[in-house]
């Protein structure tokens, strides 16, 4: 199976599981329901690990065909850095969440009531969040500076004076670093996150990239027909 196949099964499958997501009953009233929270979370992490799997065999097969990604919209590639999303918007998404929860709860949280939802994190969660998107910047910029050394060589490339082949596996590594600071983003914040904040920030998520890609479409439809 190609990968562009392989990513519509994908991508189907993932709106199926934020079905899914979107009917788990939040906040939990019951010890069923936090169970539930907690294995459907484990769900999509588990559906996202196997992306990632899947489109590391594919980079090794075919790097330059992964990066220009032709299953991906124009407008998705607009925004990609390093043939993926950048792992600091996992960061903006839930302080924009949490923000927009925590105006809509606002009268009920002066009376001390709680939802236990995204516009309910504690001082500490924020301030987790805090370093762990520090340490993803850090981690984003060595990446960005690895992948632009290695494009520094491109007349290297043009000029047939190196070895395409070494230089080729030198970014699919750099592929790897990338995919992995994705992953393990989301892993942080799932793992910080209480089950139920951590459904609504796996729906957002999955939101946005739906989002994305329905605008894409439509997009690149009105050009195609103009």
């Amino acid at each position: 199976m190609s990968f562009q196949r392989f990513y519509e099964t994908w991508f189907d499958q993932l709106k199926e599981i934020v079905r899914q997501l979107n009917q788990v009953p939040r906040p939990a009233t019951s010890d069923h329901h936090r169970e539930l929270h907690q294995l459907l979370v484990q769900k999509v992490v588990s559906h996202i690990y196997e992306y990632y799997r899947v489109k590391s065999l594919a980079a090794k097969n075919d790097i330059l065909s992964v990066f220009s990604a032709p299953w991906s919209t124009s407008l998705e590639r607009s925004l990609h850095w390093i043939a993926g999303w950048r792992p600091t918007t996992a960061f903006h998404l839930i302080y924009t969440e949490s923000s927009i929860l925590f105006e809509s709860h606002i009268i009920d949280i002066l009376r001390g009531l709680r939802y236990g939802d995204l516009g309910d994190l504690s001082p500490e969660q924020l301030a987790r969040v805090s370093e762990f998107q520090c340490e993803t910047v850090h981690e984003e910029n060595s990446i960005t500076d690895e992948l632009n050394d290695w494009q520094d060589g491109a007349s290297e490339i043009i000029g047939l004076m190196g070895d395409i082949e070494e230089k080729m596996e030198k970014l699919v590594e750099i592929l790897e670093k990338a995919d992995k600071l994705r992953m393990k983003t989301i892993e942080n914040l799932v793992q910080l996150l209480t089950p139920q904040q951590a459904v609504e920030f796996l729906i957002a998520s999955a939101h946005l990239q739906f989002g994305i890609r329905k605008w894409g479409i439509n997009h690149d439809r009105q050009r195609e027909n103009p």
